[in-house]
């Protein structure tokens, strides 16, 4: 199977290792001195099963051509860019599957109910990506992978417990979503298919929702800004406001917010979004922050402490001249 990671960076190209140890003919579109490494030395990973050096095809998705199936793993920002450049990319039955962080431009189409078709124009501007891909190609997915891009070429994978969860948008069974995950699971991370990826999607978001703007705040990983009780307290607060909003959507799930915030804070890993900022990157603050506090809006759903560090976050954000605002 040819599958192509769109965005080589560190969850794109420890995902992509993983499916090439999987058996996958895989390539990755990259750029500048990311792609210069793995054209000359190949991809490298770094992770408590060892250190994989992979041969991958890597360029531009016009050198790289038609796939079976593409997997996107760019941050949000970049979606237009991927919209613009991913055609050379898709042949007829093309499977495309977003494997991102917030909530994607695709979340109401299928849905069902009152709210079936809703637009998302801020992470779709001009939708653009629902012309370029389609919702038939789509597949939504989340990745748990704790990665930093320690030089160019070289991911460092700072724990064993990898995951990335596949599903289609409508629910249905998904064989292609299970053929790519196949291959993710003969690399040696989980490949997982589900028929809720939406409740799967608000599971993983309720962490980036509720910590990251607290450790943008902190400028501190997650030991550091979850070592004052003050702060501990008001990120439970946070994500139990993240629950009720995926509640009343619909995606109700149950968490034990006080194991998952103990292991937290055993861990010295900076959340991407702080990264992009200590970078100079452009921040996801709209389909991790912003975009889902609109749905609480929808769904009727009060959250005080994510509204505070959400705007305290944004603020940081525009000031740094990483984010600016949509129009109204």
């Amino acid at each position: 199977m040819k599958i192509c990671v769109f965005g080589a960076g560190a969850i794109g190209g420890h995902v992509a290792a993983r499916l090439a140890l999987g058996g996958a003919e895989t390539s990755v579109v990259a750029r500048g001195a990311q792609l210069a490494a793995i054209q000359a030395d190949g991809l490298t990973v770094e992770a408590p099963d060892g250190t994989h050096n992979l041969r991958v095809a890597a360029g531009s998705a016009a050198e790289l051509g038609p796939q079976d199936a593409v997997i996107v793993t760019v941050k949000a920002p970049a979606l237009p860019q991927v919209a613009e450049a991913i055609a050379p990319l898709l042949g007829p039955d093309t499977t495309v599957a977003f494997v991102m962080n917030g909530i994607p431009w695709w979340y109401f189409d299928r849905h069902g109910g009152p709210l079936d078709g809703r637009r998302l124009p801020v992470v779709d501007p001009g939708e653009a990506l629902r012309r370029a891909v389609g919702i038939e190609r789509t597949l939504g997915g989340v990745v748990y992978s704790a990665c930093t891009v320690t030089r160019p070429g070289v991911i460092k994978a700072e724990h064993a417990n990898n995951r990335v969860i596949l599903g289609e948008v409508d629910g249905r069974d998904s064989p292609r979503a299970r053929a790519i995950a196949g291959y993710l699971t003969k690399g040696g991370i989980s490949g997982e298919v589900t028929a809720e990826i939406r409740r799967e999607i608000w599971m993983k978001l309720m962490g980036n929702l509720a910590q990251g703007p607290f450790t943008i705040l902190s400028r501190q990983g997650m030991a550091g800004t979850l070592a004052d009780p003050a702060v501990r307290a008001a990120i439970r607060r946070a994500m139990q406001e993240a629950m009720a909003v995926a509640a009343a959507l619909g995606q109700g799930f149950e968490f034990e917010l006080d194991k998952r915030l103990a292991g937290s804070a055993k861990l010295a890993h900076k959340p991407s979004i702080l990264q992009d900022l200590e970078l100079g990157r452009p921040m996801e603050v709209d389909a991790l922050f912003r975009v889902p506090l609109e749905l609480a809006r929808l769904a009727g759903v009060e959250t005080p402490t994510l509204d505070l560090s959400v705007a305290l976050a944004t603020q940081a954000a525009v000031a740094a001249g990483l984010y600016t605002p949509a129009a109204a």
